[in-house]
């Protein structure tokens, strides 16, 4: 890890000393700090070192949150939910026009664990179980925002902002 970075972890570190949650805090912070948006082994291991807290409770806080990354991420990320109502009005179309049309990397083996990136890191695709919004179905967030109701045709338009 460079100096600047181990800085920067440092300083979030020292933001986050006390307080319940202060570890989810450190990670979230720590993450957005991140150009890819994901959280470094390295970058968990330094955090281990310096708060005394066991690796193996960073790395489980960090896998059971949907929301931290260990992967590199695109500069924008467009999750898809595969939930019951999501998928019956129409996610699966949504995620087949995205595969179909931007070229993504990554093991893209079934819908409900999909997590793609294209080569130039423009765009990542994930899919998540359910976001708890099945009013709303199909349900897509784009960058941290939740759009309900989505149609192909709109996250197009999304999409050609970027």
């Amino acid at each position: 890890m460079n100096p600047k970075t181990a800085g920067k972890i440092d300083g979030i570190i020292k933001k986050h000393s006390e307080g319940h949650g202060r570890l989810l805090g450190m990670l979230e912070e720590i993450q957005r700090e991140n150009p890819h948006n994901y959280l470094p082994a390295d970058s968990l291991e330094y955090v281990a070192r310096k708060t005394s807290i066991p690796y193996a409770k960073i790395y489980g806080v960090v896998t059971f949150y949907s929301f931290f990354n260990l992967i590199p991420q695109g500069e924008h990320c467009i999750s898809i939910c595969r939930g019951t109502a999501c998928h019956t009005k129409g996610s699966k179309k949504i995620l087949d026009f995205l595969r179909k049309n931007y070229e993504f990397e990554g093991e893209d083996t079934n819908d409900a664990k999909l997590f793609l990136t294209t080569k130039d890191r423009k765009l990542t695709l994930r899919s998540v179980a359910c976001f708890g919004q099945c009013a709303l179905a199909p349900v897509v967030e784009i960058d941290g925002d939740i759009y309900g109701n989505m149609k192909v045709e709109t996250l197009k338009k999304i999409i050609e902002k970027f």
